[in-house]
């Protein structure tokens, strides 16, 4: 199995996310797992190099349609390594020779219709670990009792866990960040919302990108477009992926989230002086701070950008550098943190008389660009 070492990205992240740092490019090449159809024979241990991974997890997509930060952490398993995700394609209809009969036909029934089901396989993993050393007698002369000395070493602990959050926390974002940067490079142009393009060849205005969250009309009309697209992405669809796929996604497994300067501009200029709220309120949704980074003034430009490079296929990972985005919509199998394994281990120096903790975390980050995903951004000329 595939496992890649991120310290310089966790830290990297860490110093965005606290603002120490402005937004800088981040390589996502080698940390999102956007699954392959051939699953090869070389995926062996890493220990003895010679045992092949085991399928950990079997994904059917067997969603039964009848019409009509953001939390992406899924469930772990103890053993095997591979996410492997099986879809089936709709059959075509065929003409029902019941009702066209004809005198001296032969019709043949034998014929094998074999199903058209594609696998996915998801197989790479990341990790780091933070370390951190104690020690107890060199330090108890400057606390007055174990209970002063215990809650030192909570703190310490505490310091850690807060670390391992912003990391986590920065990784999930970067999962998000990586798929809306493979929707910006695709071709399809139903995936890619310029909602500013779009308003301003329906309105007639030449509003700019620096101008529109102040601006009444088009908050409306980016609220509308939201909405709409809530309700196209239910119904059974090829549009909304990148691959082509027949898919629907239903409003429980319905992601949407937006960038909180956007959705707090269309509260207030929307619903501040409006009798009927629930006419202008923007769609269910989850909101976040910033993308990637706050930068270190929390100018529009750093929050609503991304500065990624991407696995676009090929051996040259792709830049995709875009400001102004506002939203994204997804299914809840288009992204994902799956086999989150969080654990600590320790070791003790008898001759210096202190122990280190090694606080570790792997897990696998993924995109699937059969899914339907759709991110809405805007930009003074179509990207």
């Amino acid at each position: 199995m595939k496992v890649t070492q991120l310290k310089d990205i966790v830290n990297s992240a860490t110093s965005e996310v606290l603002g120490k740092t402005d937004v800088v490019n981040d390589d996502l090449s080698n940390l999102v797992d956007v699954g392959n159809e051939i699953f090869n024979s070389d995926n062996v241990d890493n220990y003895v190099k010679k045992l092949i991974d085991r399928i950990g997890q079997v994904i059917f997509v067997n969603r039964l349609y009848a019409g009509g930060v953001p939390s992406v952490l899924m469930d772990s398993w103890e053993y095997g390594s591979v996410v492997e995700k099986i879809s089936a394609d709709m059959p075509e209809a065929d003409e029902n020779d019941s009702w066209n009969l004809q005198d001296g036909q032969t019709y043949s029934q034998d014929t094998f219709y074999q199903p058209k089901v594609s696998a996915k396989f998801f197989n790479s993993k990341v990790t780091f670990d933070v370390k951190l050393s104690f020690t107890t007698e060199q330090v108890k002369e400057s606390f007055s009792n174990v209970n002063e000395l215990n809650g030192f070493i909570s703190m310490l602990e505490t310091g850690v866990k807060n670390s391992m959050t912003v990391k986590l926390d920065g990784l999930i974002m970067r999962t998000i960040n990586n798929m809306t940067g493979q929707i910006l490079n695709s071709a399809n142009g139903l995936q890619k919302v310029n909602l500013l393009t779009e308003y301003n060849a329906v309105s007639g205005q030449t509003l700019t990108a620096n101008k529109a969250l102040m601006d009444k009309d088009f908050l409306k009309f980016a609220s509308l477009t939201i909405k709409k697209y809530q309700a196209r992405i239910t119904k059974m669809s090829t549009l909304f992926n990148a691959g082509g796929k027949a898919r629907f996604t239903t409003t429980d497994n319905l992601h949407t989230v937006l960038l909180s300067d956007f959705a707090d501009s269309a509260e207030v200029y929307l619903l501040s002086d409006t009798y009927h709220n629930d006419t202008v309120s923007l769609p269910n949704h989850e909101t976040v701070p910033y993308w990637q980074g706050s930068g270190k003034s929390y100018a529009f430009d750093d929050i609503s950008k991304i500065d990624v490079k991407i696995d676009a296929g090929n051996k040259t990972p792709k830049q995709v550098t875009q400001t102004g985005i506002l939203g994204v919509m997804f299914d809840t199998n288009a992204l994902g943190v799956s086999n989150l394994n969080q654990r600590t281990t320790t070791s003790y120096n008898a001759r210096a008389e202190f122990y280190t903790n090694y606080y570790k975390m792997d897990a696998g980050y993924f995109n699937d660009l059969n899914e339907n995903f759709v991110v809405f951004y805007i930009a003074d000329q179509a990207k």
